[in-house]
């Protein structure tokens, strides 16, 4: 090559789409990733969204083992293959899931607008070789168990917000932010009860998350994602309203939420100078008189 080349450096970082190619990773794979932690992501300081360190690509890519490893940690499967993971029926596999003792990753809708939980199987092949858990996997359901799903206990979509919810949270950058994400699972009706200014409420709504899946605003699949979204279990409701004034008093006294400028009266204009006074028609009299007798 001519010694006359200009050889650019490697940029520090790079986008998410450019760093899911380099880790041989399809952009949900990525994305899970960095949900779980697995990649650590950053601030883009140009105001761009998040990106990746090209330290950490390396550190990922060091990986005697990737990329397998890293894939095999972000497989995310549903509940049929999930249950052959785990060696059980379908059925036994979904009452576990209701009760808590596996928990979702993500989900979507599918084109019947059901509910399609994803889980780890990371976590599920664990699950099934813990010992303490052969009594759930074999034989009949304990009674206490089996009375919670009578009562239509179903834990998943409350196990998948709290799993988000914290996600959100070592993703916001300061305690207006991590309000926005309280905020995001709460009820409007809920935070108006909590924030009360406008200003407030306004600025808070900047940083509150949608569902991480979208439907047309109005329709039945919209309105089932935001249902996934909002907690509706009393003592979770109530944890979230505890939390969010909590870090609400810590945002206030960072930095207050931004407020119109007030309106100064407006100056009335300059009139014409007032002219000087004059001496009333008595005085000038007087004055005339003087004058003549002095004359």
């Amino acid at each position: 090559m001519s010694g006359n080349t200009v050889t650019r450096p490697h940029s520090a970082s790079c986008t998410p789409s450019r760093a899911a190619r380099e880790l041989d990773l399809k952009r949900s794979e990525f994305d899970l990733a960095v949900h779980l932690g697995r990649i650590r992501t950053a601030p883009d300081e140009g105001g761009g969204g998040r990106r990746v360190a090209r330290a950490e690509i390396e550190r990922l890519r060091s990986d005697p083992r990737f990329p397998e490893a890293l894939r095999a940690s972000v497989q995310a499967v549903g509940t049929s293959e999930g249950a052959a993971i785990m060696g059980v029926p379908p059925a036994r596999f979904t009452r576990l899931a209701r009760l808590g003792l596996v928990v979702p990753v993500r989900f979507y809708l599918n084109r019947y607008r059901v509910v399609v939980w994803l889980y780890l199987a990371d976590e599920l092949k664990q699950f099934a070789t813990d010992g303490t858990n052969a009594f759930l996997l074999t034989g009949r359901t304990p009674e206490v168990l089996r009375s919670q799903l009578a009562a239509g206990v179903d834990l998943r979509p409350r196990n998948w917000r709290g799993r988000h919810l914290g996600f959100l949270h070592r993703q916001a950058d300061g305690p207006w932010q991590r309000a926005g994400v309280l905020a995001g699972f709460l009820d409007p009706l809920q935070v108006a009860e909590i924030v009360k200014d406008p200003y407030e409420r306004s600025h808070l709504n900047r940083f509150r998350p949608g569902p991480p899946a979208h439907g047309t605003p109005g329709t039945p699949a919209a309105h089932l994602l935001e249902k996934i979204m909002t907690a509706d279990d009393p003592d979770e409701i109530d944890w979230l309203r505890y939390d969010l004034e909590r870090t609400l008093d810590e945002a206030r006294a960072e930095q207050p939420a931004p407020r119109p400028a007030s309106k100064k009266a407006p100056t009335p204009p300059a009139g014409p100078p007032d002219p000087p006074d004059e001496p009333d028609r008595p005085t000038r009299g007087l004055l005339s008189r003087l004058r003549r007798r002095s004359g």
